[in-house]
């Protein structure tokens, strides 16, 4: 049996040639060895049905159980699974990339599936490279402790797979954490750095999310408004965004003159763009306008139930029963800007309540 080539490569910047020889090998049905911060693992084309009969063989894998899936970006994992609770995108919000693998329902009819974001360059290269659903299990026999090193790993493997990617020792030395969420309340079901604490303090904290157009006005003063009133509270999480970001930038001038004469400084903003994973981790969504309301629709149809106009919060008393639309204050005047002030203090008033 020929022996296996090893290829020494840089963890931290990998060598492209060695990443896309790996990822050529991967495409075309074989096996790579490769580091992750865990343990070593071994990279498959999970559509490949000669390539996934080769690593259970290779693993003495005969149980049927399933081989997990490594993805290089967070929003990846809608392509395999509908599920769409808040507490998978709070954990994966916070935890990825990382030593963390969860099991969720996958988008066939009753089967379940478990997808991983590894914290490592050269993994996050060969998922990016290979263009394909990499298997990945660790690098190790069925019932074998995972391997730490390409040393390691190649005791038993050497000669059965068809590249080793050497990035030396890994960060951890423990296999992911892995949390179940098609269980009434999401576990832990093999211990990892993640502790079952930790999933549950992240799961438990509520997260606000204010959105409008660039993220440097209504938004930022709805979010700094609401976290001075939250002050000493650490179960809520307030975010803004905007639909329009194409840049980062700092808050509008005249939106940090009116906070700071309210004692709240926004200096540090810096604006952010809206995305899926915000949308779907929050529990509460807080729109300016409607024509907001409607492209978060367009993004994410499942957070309906958690998407409000901001000024619904509003008394009436204030005229808005006939208008929930937010007006934009750019370009106008310090009043102005002191006026949405006031009516975004309305409603952040009665929003503080159901928190």
């Amino acid at each position: 049996m020929a022996e296996t080539k090893v290829v020494k490569i840089n963890p931290v910047v990998p060598e492209p040639d060695k990443i896309i020889e790996a990822a050529r090998i991967v495409r075309q049905g074989g096996l790579v060895i490769f580091p992750t911060e865990t343990v070593y693992g071994i990279a498959a084309d999970s559509n490949n049905p000669k390539a996934m009969d080769r690593l259970r063989a290779v693993k003495r894998r005969v149980d049927g159980k399933l081989f997990s899936i490594l993805v290089a970006q967070r929003g990846i994992i809608e392509n395999y699974s509908s599920y769409t609770h808040p507490n998978l995108y709070k954990v994966i919000d916070k935890y990825w990339p990382g030593p963390l693998t969860v099991i969720v329902p996958a988008r066939q009819e009753g089967e379940t599936i478990g997808i991983r974001m590894p914290d490592h360059t050269v993994a996050l290269r060969l998922v990016e490279e290979s263009g394909c659903t990499i298997a990945a299990p660790s690098a190790k026999l069925e019932g074998k402790k995972a391997p730490v090193s390409c040393q390691e790993a190649m005791e038993d493997l050497n000669g059965q797979v068809d590249l080793a990617l050497d990035g030396g020792p890994v960060d951890f030395g423990i296999s992911s954490t892995i949390v179940d969420f098609n269980l009434p309340h999401p576990t832990v079901t093999r211990d990892g750095v993640i502790k079952q604490s930790d999933i549950d303090e992240t799961m438990g904290k509520k997260c606000v999310l204010f959105v409008c157009t660039g993220n440097s006005c209504r938004s930022v003063m709805a979010e700094y408004l609401l976290k001075n009133k939250l002050i000493g509270r650490t179960d809520v999480e307030v975010i803004s965004a905007g639909t329009s970001v194409f840049f980062k930038s700092q808050a509008s001038q005249e939106t940090l003159s009116v906070l700071k004469d309210r004692g709240i400084n926004a200096a540090g903003h810096i604006s952010r763009a809206l995305g899926n994973i915000m949308l779907k981790k929050s529990d509460l969504i807080f729109a300016m306008t409607r024509s907001h309301r409607s492209q978060i629709l367009e993004r994410v149809p499942a957070v309906e139930k958690r998407v409000y106009l901001l000024k619904e919060f509003c008394g009436v008393h204030r005229g808005f029963e006939s208008d929930l639309d937010l007006p934009d204050p750019i370009g106008q005047s310090h009043e102005a800007y002191e006026e949405c002030l006031l009516t975004i203090n309305e409603a952040i008033e009665k929003i503080e309540g159901l928190l």
